[in-house]
Formats: structure tokens, C-alpha cells, sequence
């Protein structure tokens, strides 16, 4: 019997859930909410960062709606009517975006929203996660989704430390630290989205540049 294809609705449910995830599994981004860097909410805004991401993609379930272009005897009596208004469904879908659209997009909202400049590789390094994420749910298939919640459930319980270098110029490293973590669910959705680890008690003095934004340093490769 052959198998069955999962629906759009599964699809888009693991695509949006391995958004979340990402975000939650990106050292940057999860320090400056440990910190609550910005103006505050910085776990709110790291799930709308979420939703944003997502949404620069066309929803499955919507490209499931989409019509095909066909030169059956069906398609070719339909009514004016019945065409304009596929076409306008059909462009109501957006395009798929590029890696380096998402990865600007993260840069400039952990800029704008949490006042960090991430100058290393990870900025790019997540948003190649998010398009392997989306790519694998394009074909129904959830590996990389389920690789991702094995890793989130393996990190819970664990702070994001930056540790700063003596001299400036040498490379910023993150580093991991235990916390029990009384309140962790295992539940995954966009409307909840799973808590990395929880906030300090007290707040990390970050590196701050001349404009005022915090540094988050270079990485060795």
C-alpha cells in the first residue's frame, strides 16, 4: 500500500515549528532574552520574530489552493469570472524567499528590537536552518524538524553564557550552563513557543559599541 502524503496542514504545523525552534536554538537571540535586552518583552518579540519568519513564506496550505495551469476542456470552459478569481488567488501568494532575505531580517530585528549587532556567522548560519527546514516540509519530510527537537529538549534546563575575551580583539565564545528548569514542556506550537532556558538573576554586562548597540563578537570557524 502506498504511502500516505502528508496534508498541507501538517506541512505548514512542522515548518512552523521548526521556525520556532531555530529561533530558540540561536545563541544570540536566546541570550538577549535570557538578558531581556531592548525595551523588554524580549520573549514576545522572539516569538513575533517567529510569525514574521513564517510568514515570508507562502503558507502550504494556501499553495495547495493554488490552481494548475491546464489545457483541459474544464479549465478552458470555465467562466470569466471563475478565471479572475483563480488569478487573484494565485497572486495572493507569495513568492519564496531568498536566504539572504531571511538572514537580513534577522540581522535588522535583533538590531532594531534588541539593540544587538550580530556580527558573526550565525545570523546566516540560522537562516540556512530555516531553508533546510522548509525545503524538508515542501517534501514531506520532518527529519530536520525532529532533529531540531531533539536538540531543544537536550538544551532545556541551560543558559546561553557569552564569554567575553581580555583583549578585544580576540573572538567572543558561547558557552552553556546547567539550570534546573521547573517549568519546561515539551509542547511545541507557535502560540506557545518552547523556552530555551530561563533568565538570569543577574543581568550580563554586554559589550556595548559607540553607537550604542551591543556587540555580539565573531566566532572562531
Amino acid at each position: 500500500m502506498a504511502s500516505t502524503e502528508p496534508s498541507p496542514e501538517i506541512r505548514q504545523n512542522n515548518f512552523e515549528q521548526g521556525v520556532a525552534i531555530t529561533l530558540h536554538l540561536w545563541p544570540a537571540l536566546t541570550l538577549a532574552v535570557q538578558n531581556n535586552w531592548g525595551d523588554g518583552d524580549a520573549a514576545d518579540k522572539r516569538d513575533w520574530l517567529a510569525g514574521v519568519i513564517v510568514d515570508m513564506f507562502p503558507s502550504f496550505i494556501d499553495l495547495a489552493k493554488k490552481p494548475t495551469t491546464t489545457t483541459t476542456a474544464t479549465s478552458t470552459s470555465a467562466t470569466p469570472a471563475a478565471t479572475k478569481s483563480q488569478s487573484a488567488a494565485a497572486a495572493a501568494v507569495p513568492e519564496e524567499p531568498e536566504l539572504e532575505e531571511i538572514e537580513t531580517t534577522l540581522l535588522q530585528v535583533m538590531l532594531d528590537e534588541f539593540d544587538v549587532n550580530v556580527d558573526d556567522d550565525t545570523g546566516f548560519e540560522t537562516a540556512e536552518q530555516v531553508m533546510r527546514v522548509r525545503a524538508q516540509c515542501a517534501k514531506g519530510n520532518f527529519e530536520e524538524v525532529n532533529k531540531l527537537r531533539t536538540r531543544w529538549e537536550a538544551g532545556k534546563g541551560k543558559k546561553i553564557v557569552m564569554q567575553q575575551a581580555a583583549d578585544p580583539d580576540q573572538d567572543t565564545d558561547w558557552e552553556s550552563a546547567d539550570e534546573d528548569d521547573e517549568d519546561g514542556d515539551s509542547d511545541i506550537d507557535m502560540d506557545e513557543a518552547p523556552a530555551l532556558a530561563k533568565a538570569p538573576k543577574e543581568k550580563e554586562e554586554p559589550e556595548v559599541d559607540e553607537d550604542g548597540f551591543t556587540k555580539v563578537s565573531r566566532k572562531k570557524r
